[in-house]
């Protein structure tokens, strides 16, 4: 009998896991579509109807994962925070703060493949569509506060245990910012996705101003 309900806790696992995948696929699916019908028609000339059409999918299951059509976009503009928080995890041994966070921006915001320069020019166009609407701008703002809640805890491993809490707070603070005002920045105007003008290099600049007054923030015996 013990066995036979490993099997079935490891089945249920599985099954838990392909369950996650196929949602978190259906979200990023309708976030796409959202994005698409925003660029295109604006906030105000698009529907929850007509994002589900795009995406493929019943209206009964656009609800089920989003409370308005500005929600939808979400997954979207959390994507690339997320991917950020793992490169900045994996900084070496020793590094201090602010030299992993630059270099983790700098490498998040290069657009290096076309998916990430892709991913680039999808904020931009959400970020001058969210100009026009208050919803779609609180999106955006509920983003970033989501991801300086989660960057908290990845810049006090970094700092180590001896770090000051209140500078660990505003190390993350910063970091969440300089990426922000970087990409809102970039948004009002045509410059490209790699270069001069470019995001990595408006939020590395923006992360160096707020940090200029910072310590080092070493990890403990670096």
């Amino acid at each position: 009998m013990k066995c036979k309900v490993g099997r079935g806790g490891a089945y249920s696992r599985t099954v838990s896991t392909l369950t996650e995948r196929r949602k978190a696929a259906t979200q990023l699916d309708i976030a796409r579509a959202a994005a698409e019908l925003f660029t295109e028609r604006g906030p105000d000339g698009t529907t929850a109807e007509d994002i589900a059409l795009r995406a493929g999918v019943a209206l009964r299951t656009f609800y089920r994962y989003f409370r308005s059509k500005q929600d939808a976009v979400a997954p979207l503009l959390a994507g690339g925070a997320d991917r950020w928080r793992e490169s900045l995890a994996a900084a070496e041994p020793g590094s201090t703060v602010p030299a992993a966070l630059e270099r983790s921006i700098a490498e998040a915001l290069a657009g290096a493949d076309e998916e990430a320069a892709e991913g680039l020019r999808w904020t931009r166009g959400l970020l001058r569509a969210a100009a026009e609407d208050p919803a779609l701008r609180a999106v955006w703002y509920r983003v970033n506060q989501e991801s300086e809640e989660k960057l908290l805890a990845v810049v006090a491993e970094l700092a180590g245990p001896d770090a000051d809490p209140l500078e660990v707070r505003l190390a993350a603070a910063a970091a969440t910012d300089a990426i922000r005002v970087a990409l809102e920045a970039w948004a009002e105007t045509d410059a490209p996705v790699r270069g001069k003008g470019a995001p990595a290099e408006l939020a590395v600049r923006c992360l160096r101003e707020l940090m200029g007054g910072m310590g080092p923030l070493a990890p403990a015996g670096a």
